[in-house]
């Protein structure tokens, strides 16, 4: 079974409640008509209901009739969660006035519901820069414990199945943290062994990747790895965990043989952990293009909820793998 189709099979099974606060916009809407029809979760759409039922009419969407519309100018939680956020947030001098404007935004109104227990996670960013929805979520629903940096994950799938796990790989961080100290690094590479088994199903090979292969050279750069390296072994021990690695030692058996000798991740790796946004950022777009590999994502990962971010020109179908993952992710939070 290919990996899409086995993360809607399990999104199915758990029928999860996924939060989409851009319901005026046509792409997610059409994407929640889909979701529904596939019955890949509970759709929650934030909008103007008369607005999303004129949209639905005139794309002729037959399903959103099961999705649940939240206005969020009115509804029957409204004073739950302006009374919620004050709570919160009273430490940063949060009024009551400024939360019953902030309410009203469906970027805060998602996180909300997910914070008072009412979703289970979030699609956003068709419309919205990512700042605009990861400000809330960094207020409200905060990273996972253990773990301080909120980092972007890419399923890459080859045509050429040598690689990694069957021709899939994870790539981080990719989409977020642009250059992470080696705590950070470190929790980049837990949170991604994490995203392979709850997404991918396959048990995480950890490589963190340099241009130094075991103390072939010398660089500070080198220094962060390998330091990263020595603390996500000690956060995580019961992981495989390995670094630093140049890209060959980690992914082509007989060059980690030779380079790493003795080392159980090398020429064997399935999650590939940059040093920087740099070159995470570049690698996945050179494998896409050169490879002709599908890469799904960014897929957020280290916060305690799922909320995951959309590129502004993202496709209808883009949008209903992220509502997939998005269920996934929710199902594999313990």
């Amino acid at each position: 079974m290919e990996l899409l189709d086995r993360l809607k099979q399990n999104a199915r099974l758990h029928n999860k409640r996924i939060v989409l606060p851009e319901g005026y916009e046509e792409r997610t809407i059409q994407a929640a008509d889909i979701a529904i029809a596939e019955g890949l979760a509970q759709i929650i759409l934030i909008g103007d209901p008369a607005e999303i039922k004129s949209h639905a009419d005139r794309l002729g969407l037959k399903n959103l009739g099961k999705a649940k519309l939240v206005d969020p100018k009115a509804h029957p939680k409204k004073d739950d969660y302006i009374n919620l956020m004050v709570e919160l947030r009273k430490n940063k001098g949060m009024t009551r006035e400024e939360a019953s404007k902030l309410i009203e935004d469906p970027l805060y109104l998602g996180v909300l519901m997910i914070k008072n227990g009412d979703a289970d996670g979030e699609v956003s960013g068709a419309d919205h820069a990512t700042g605009d929805v990861l400000r809330p979520a960094f207020q409200y629903i905060k990273t996972a414990p253990g773990i301080s940096v909120v980092s972007g994950a890419f399923i890459m799938i080859l045509p050429d199945k040598s690689f990694g796990e069957n021709g899939v790989l994870i790539f981080a961080d990719s989409g977020v943290s642009p250059n992470p100290t080696d705590r950070e690094l470190a929790e980049i590479a837990v949170s991604s062994a994490h995203t392979a088994k709850v997404l991918a199903g396959m048990e995480p090979k950890v490589a963190l990747l340099s241009f130094s292969t075991k103390g072939s050279a010398k660089h500070e750069l080198v220094d962060k790895v390998i330091s990263a390296t020595r603390i996500a072994q000690q956060m995580a021990p019961e992981l495989l965990i390995d670094g630093e690695l140049q890209g060959d030692a980690a992914l082509i058996e007989a060059i980690g043989q030779k380079k790493a000798p003795g080392s159980k991740i090398a020429g064997k790796a399935n999650v590939l952990i940059f040093p920087d946004l740099n070159c995470g950022n570049i690698a996945y777009k050179l494998v896409q293009r050169l490879a002709h590999a599908e890469a799904l994502g960014p897929i957020l990962q280290g916060m305690a909820a799922p909320i995951n971010d959309l590129s502004r020109g993202c496709s209808v179908n883009d949008i209903v793998c992220m509502i997939a993952i998005a269920a996934n992710q929710a199902a594999g939070i313990k």
